[in-house]
């Protein structure tokens, strides 16, 4: 048996055709540079988010870069954001020359904890950056009351959780702007890099298409100093044939998430593996499968001796990566995100979940 962490190649054959034909009307046009196509992407996933505005850019990454920009974060200002999350979170900050300034996530959605902002807020903050950890909401109704004075504006990192929701209102659509990554294992993934940011302001959107084409808004007159970070459009061609998946795609993923939780449940495993909690109002999309067990490390090894695709995110928090020591933070410092970082386990799927009996056998030979 072998299941691999993510099979995009059986994501791919069932939308070939239409895949090859929107690549051949775009290589045919030869325009490959935003476009019609990256408009049309724009419009859809501004119709989808709920937000009149969305501006298509090259990366995850450079959203929440620009959308820093866009709020004036230069050197010495502070961003607030968490330790458990992927490194862009942080490096963007750290790029404009600005200082991450970290708070603790809670223990069940591994997400910022509102408790902790209010303690990190100075008067050199610029702005605060929660994360919709694997693909569900952080509580930023609870982030927006801290923050409401002196009015820091909230930059989403949704770059996992398109499609995710908190009291109806979905992810990228709760702050100032919204950072989608199409990265090609996210729910909704394109063949390489790219992503989009939402808003509900006109002028911040006006402002950030500027800074995606070096703060141009005719050729070679620059208003402002932005940067090189255009979607393109053979992705947006790419993006709007998977979009028309994207609702039954998570639906599935949504299904094998249920399916995993009732068989652990009903291999009587809930003393040894903690499942994944959804908080109350929130719709999750699972851009990972993620349980935590103190025998991590095992359960690791033993689905990779049996061929079952399994991957730790994150092992290493960012207070504790090496490029950060100059920040001064020690190992204690977040105590619920260092333990996260040593006992989750994820898994991504996009079509069936691997036999459960592969997992947690139930017998002698169970890892456990």
């Amino acid at each position: 048996m072998n299941v691999p962490l993510l099979d995009l190649k059986a994501q791919y054959a069932t939308i070939q055709d239409d895949i090859q034909r929107i690549m051949g009307e775009v290589c045919a046009d030869q325009s490959f540079i935003l476009g019609p196509l990256v408009q049309k992407l724009e419009q859809v996933i501004a119709e989808f988010i709920g937000t009149p505005e969305a501006i298509g850019v090259a990366s995850g990454s450079d959203a929440l870069l620009l959308s820093l920009m866009e709020f004036g974060v230069q050197a010495g200002d502070e961003v607030v954001t968490v330790p458990f999350t992927f490194f862009a979170s942080a490096g963007v900050i750290s790029r404009l020359q600005a200082k991450p300034v970290f708070v603790d996530i809670t223990p069940d959605t591994w997400n910022m904890n509102p408790d902790k902002v209010a303690e990190s807020l100075t008067p050199n903050t610029k702005a605060v950056l929660p994360v919709h950890l694997f693909g569900q909401c952080a509580d930023i109704p609870k982030i927006e009351q801290v923050v409401a004075e002196p009015k820091i504006p909230i930059i989403e990192d949704a770059c996992q959780a398109i499609g995710a929701s908190r009291d109806g209102v979905k992810a990228g659509a709760m702050g100032r702007t919204g950072c989608f990554s199409f990265f090609p294992s996210k729910n909704l993934g394109a063949f390489g890099d790219g992503g989009m940011i939402t808003t509900h302001d006109s002028e911040i959107a006006d402002r950030l298409r500027l800074l995606r084409v070096h703060g141009s808004r005719s050729e070679y007159h620059h208003h402002l100093i932005g940067a090189n970070s255009r979607l393109d459009a053979l992705q947006a061609g790419i993006l709007l044939v998977k979009y028309q998946r994207l609702a039954e795609w998570t639906a599935k993923r949504q299904d094998n998430a249920a399916t995993y939780c009732r068989l652990f449940k009903e291999a009587n495993l809930l003393d040894r593996i903690t499942l994944p909690v959804v908080s109350q109002g929130n719709r999750h999309v699972f851009n990972q499968f993620t349980i935590r067990t103190a025998r991590r490390d095992e359960l690791s090894a033993f689905l990779t001796e049996n061929h079952i695709g399994n991957r730790v995110y994150y092992p290493v928090p960012l207070h504790l990566q090496e490029c950060y020591r100059e920040l001064g933070y020690r190992k204690g410092d977040f105590p619920v995100a260092e333990q996260a970082a040593q006992e989750v386990l994820s898994c991504l799927f996009t079509r069936n979940c691997p036999p459960i009996n592969c997992i947690c056998r139930g017998d002698d030979q169970s890892v456990f």
